[in-house]
């Protein structure tokens, strides 16, 4: 016990006298070399050069086969590299997509590609069945006919989904400034779409897949004789032509700052890239102190210089954040975020102001050390992954690295001061040669003309493409609305169209809509009764619920598995404007505020487009110059700071009973975009409206 007590005591003595003084930053202990067992690499006869690396840990073993030709300009045809990858596991010469599909999960394997890669992922034991499968696909894949329909039809979805992303749009226009005539700036568009064939996906496939100078990344439970196994059995009589090999210019930085603007209708916030060049490729040897700078200024969490500015002092933004993409063949800088419309200029000078900052003063001791010590242990988390280590091996042999590049990459890092920062701010970075991209509303533009050298604004469309200005139209806006009425009715008076309309009683209008981002269809019912009843009800896994129902006086919204909701006074004022068969028979009686805001060209194709305001939703319907059928509508609706918008498309116009009505439809609400058809139209029917009854 008296010993004890002596230990207690002498502890007790180390605790009041020997406290370590907290007020004081301990000094990092000095970055350690990275133990990595070197990756086994061999060529093949072919051309491909096998990289692997040994984990026997678990009995899996991964094959990632990558291509070695270099991006090609696409032009005309741009997102042909894109469908190309979508469609290569769509099925091969001799198995179907749904066979292919369940022999893969029959042995729990993953396989995938893209346009320029197939990987596999298979238990051990499954290996051969696995590569039997991987190599059906790389020298097999046919292409079906109905699957390239399949994916340029998603394609078109996800192409009306864009013009309603602010994000996306920016980014377009980011690639666009900073890489004229390079194939960053190939931006899929509905023109290009429309100029892509199967026959362009084939050519394109086999002159991109070649054996000359591919890569086959192996990782796993496999050892350098089993490796060269499997790469001469299933890929030794792969044949191909030579790679491709593109040289690409220097993007040139912008002679004074430029300001590019993206129109988005009714937008509250406006998003905002301020971009350039970076004359450097992977490999370079600034590339790490870059990437500890762009911690600094933005890449990193809430501690980054834009984050305190633009957030946490001037409260403009949730997050300003800024990226170093640093690539093979092209490199950029981006700082930005989204604004509320009242601040975008304020943003655009705080964010100019924050690159002058670090291009002209030594950043602090907290910043640069905090941004290491964050890129460190990112570092030492990817090495708990096997494939890190081929992916190590595979980037010192493509992009030409010290062989010692990611053993002393600690201590490279560790090294980085800051006078290493000052001097990448001030070769790489500037805030007088930028590309400043702003989408937003129009009320914004005379703000931030003021940040343009030449005080000229670039208008770029929702693709990157120079804006088509909408003209003046050449009739009057009842005269749009009289011709539109006329030609959807299929009458020569309105006296014949009133005919007609007296005649119709009922419609019923039944569509089935699909998404990628849904595994079901969905039915959905239309139905109107003359003169003011409309109702609307889906069937989800055979069961058939109301979503809205209006009898020209009261009315009610449900969801699924929802309780009705009544109509408000409002909403009832509101659904009064939109009753009827056709909405525009309503304008004059009900005083709806429209107008004809001129024509637009979109697509080659001219629009008359009138614009809806009625309170704090606009709309905008597009009309076809010369058919007058309306075939887009959209629909913008400000909720505070925020904005939902949707859009409706229109095609494939069929007569009913004299009437001209929609069999194709495409929609998308946000992220969520739905397509397909109408299966029935069914006019003076008798509509079962039961499920319609409180």
């Amino acid at each position: 016990m008296k010993n004890q007590v002596i230990i207690a005591s002498i502890l007790l003595s180390g605790i009041s006298f020997g406290q370590i003084d907290r007020s004081v930053r301990p000094t990092p202990a000095q970055a350690k070399k990275i133990e990595l067992k070197d990756s086994e690499v061999f060529t093949t006869a072919n051309g491909i050069t096998v990289i692997l690396s040994e984990n026997h840990k678990l009995p899996r073993v991964s094959f990632d086969l990558s291509m070695g030709s270099d991006s090609k300009i696409e032009g005309e045809k741009a997102g042909l590299s894109d469908m190309v990858g979508a469609l290569i596991m769509s099925g091969t010469s001799n198995r179907t997509k749904d066979e292919l599909d369940k022999e893969i999960d029959f042995i729990g394997a993953s396989l995938s590609a893209d346009r320029n890669a197939i990987s596999l992922s298979c238990l051990t034991k499954h290996m051969d069945k696995g590569l039997t499968l991987m190599k059906d696909v790389l020298l097999n894949t046919s292409f079906p006919e109905s699957e390239f329909a399949r994916i340029k039809k998603q394609n078109e979805d996800a192409l009306l989904s864009a013009k309603s992303d602010a994000g996306t749009m920016a980014q377009n226009a980011t690639v666009k400034v900073n890489f004229p005539g390079h194939p960053y700036s190939d931006v899929m568009n509905e023109t290009t779409l429309k100029n892509i064939s199967r026959e362009d996906v084939i050519n394109y496939y086999k002159s991109n897949f070649t054996p000359d100078g591919a890569y086959l990344v192996v990782v796993g439970d496999i050892n350098r004789a089993q490796a060269e196994e499997m790469a001469s059995k299933y890929l030794g009589d792969w044949k191909g032509g030579k790679k491709y090999v593109a040289t690409f210019p220097e993007a040139a930085m912008p002679e004074g700052n430029q300001v590019t603007f993206v129109k988005k209708r009714g937008a509250v916030q406006s998003v905002v890239y301020v971009t350039f060049p970076v004359n450097m490729k992977t490999g370079d040897v600034n590339q790490l102190p870059s990437t500890v700078l762009n911690g600094i200024l933005g890449g990193g969490g809430f501690g980054t210089r834009l984050m305190q500015n633009l957030r946490e002092d001037k409260a403009y933004t949730y997050g300003c954040y800024s990226s170093m993409n640093i690539t093979e063949y092209g490199s950029w800088m981006s700082a930005g975020g989204n604004f509320r419309n009242a601040v975008t200029d304020s943003a655009i000078t705080q964010i100019l102001k924050e690159f002058e900052l670090i291009t002209t003063e030594i950043v602090k001791d907290e910043e640069i050390n905090l941004t290491k010590a964050s890129q460190a242990g990112g570092f030492a988390r990817s090495l708990e992954s096997p494939s890190t280590i081929a992916r190590f091996a595979l980037n010192t042999i493509r992009y030409n690295l010290p062989k010692d590049y990611y053993q002393n990459y600690l201590q490279k890092l560790e090294a980085v001061s800051k006078d290493d920062i000052l001097s990448m701010s001030k070769k790489y970075f500037t805030a007088s040669n930028c590309n400043i991209i702003v989408v937003g509303n129009e009320e914004i533009l005379d703000k931030i003309k003021q940040f343009d050298s030449d005080g000229k604004v670039t208008i770029l469309d929702e693709f990157g493409n120079t804006y088509i200005d909408i003209t003046p139209a050449d009739i009057s806006k009842e005269q749009l609305i009289s011709n539109y009425l006329l030609a959807v009715t299929k009458s020569a008076s309105m006296k014949e169209l009133n005919k007609k309309l007296k005649k119709i009683k009922s419609v019923e209008r039944v569509s089935e809509m699909s998404g990628s981002q849904m595994p079901m269809t969905l039915k959905f019912f239309n139905y109107y009764i003359a003169p003011t009843t409309e109702a609307t009800a889906l069937e989800f896994q055979g069961n058939k619920m109301p979503l809205t129902f209006f009898d020209g006086k009261s009315g009610y919204t449900s969801a699924p598995m929802a309780s009705k909701k009544d109509m408000t006074a409002e909403e009832i004022a509101k659904k009064k404007k939109d009753a009827g068969l056709f909405q525009e028979m309503n304008y004059i009686t009900h005083k709806v505020n429209y107008s004809l805001e001129g024509i637009q060209n979109e697509n080659d194709v001219e629009y008359y487009v009138i614009k809806i305001v009625d309170g704090e939703t606009e709309s905008y319907d597009y009309y076809n110059r010369k058919t007058f059928m309306k075939e887009k509508s959209l629909t913008i609706t400000k909720e505070g700071d925020k904005t939902n918008e949707s859009t409706q498309v229109y095609s494939d116009f069929k007569e009913v009973n004299g009437i001209l009505f929609p069999h194709t439809l495409s929609m998308n609400m946000g992220p969520m975009i739905l397509s397909g058809q109408v299966t029935k139209v069914e006019v003076n029917g008798k509509p079962d409206m039961k499920i319609f009854k409180k």
